[in-house]
């Protein structure tokens, strides 16, 4: 993997200092029931014009999943009013005993040995509902998790998703809290993301600096996969899950 590319800065930004405590969630409407009042002003990430900013094209995902990875940071996630930006991922390849293509292609794994630019959806532990962008050709199976990201519009609609009232990075660092903020389920799975409408990946700012690490939760793989730096995130940002001294610049 090409490690020389030439990048731009990410503005970072700034988390607020108050939080609110969490109101209960509407499995009905999957988004938390509070007061208006209880609103703040929202505080999101900086990018240029969201007008301004295209959809990417089915190429850019027919690539190696190590590759593709890093090429997501700074990239957007956008689906109804709210866009987020990536700022943390992990790579899953083909012959990786941590990918669950492992499995074979069966009615849930199917979607990650499809084409490059679609959406892999699935549950951890029956509960979290995690956001993989598929990579390389089909039939390749291989994919890159969204791990975490930063809010850039829609912080609203993000903390009724969540059920947690704050600006901190604790509202988007983590595959479920990602998941959940965009308000997608298992029926999004093979969505494609280079197709204008529903869940959508734009365009977006490279990262001034990126880190790497090995891959979070795979203690079941193969010694070789656990300890491969295969994840990768933005430096300098907060917006980054648990745990972070694995991470060194890349």
């Amino acid at each position: 993997m090409k490690q020389n590319r030439r990048i731009k800065r990410v503005s970072i930004a700034k988390p607020i200092k108050k939080i609110s405590k969490p109101n209960d969630y509407d499995s009905a409407t999957g988004v938390c029931q509070r007061s208006k009042s209880a609103a703040t002003k929202p505080e999101t990430h900086s990018v240029p014009s969201l007008d301004e900013i295209k959809i990417m094209p089915r190429e850019f995902f027919q690539m190696d999943a190590l590759d593709l990875a890093p090429r997501l940071l700074g990239k957007l996630l956008r689906r109804d009013d709210v866009v987020l930006q990536i700022t943390e991922v992990e790579a899953y390849r083909p012959n990786d005993s941590a990918c669950h293509a492992r499995f074979g292609i069966t009615p849930r794994t199917a979607p990650v040995f499809g084409q490059g630019g679609h959406a892999y959806v699935y549950l951890c532990y029956g509960l979290h509902t995690m956001l993989n962008v598929v990579a390389d050709k089909q039939g390749v199976g291989a994919a890159v998790l969204i791990r975490s990201c930063a809010p850039v519009t829609g912080l609203k609609t993000i903390q009724q998703r969540r059920c947690q009232i704050t600006e901190k990075p604790v509202l988007l660092t983590g595959p479920g809290k990602v998941g959940q903020a965009l308000g997608i389920s298992t029926d999004w799975s093979n969505h494609s993301l280079y197709t204008p409408g529903g869940l959508e990946l734009l365009d977006g700012p490279e990262p001034d600096k990126i880190l790497i690490g090995p891959r979070v939760g795979i203690e079941y793989a193969l010694p070789e996969h656990v300890n491969a730096l295969w994840r990768f995130a933005i430096g300098g940002t907060p917006w980054i899950s648990a745990p972070k001294n694995t991470l060194r610049p890349l």
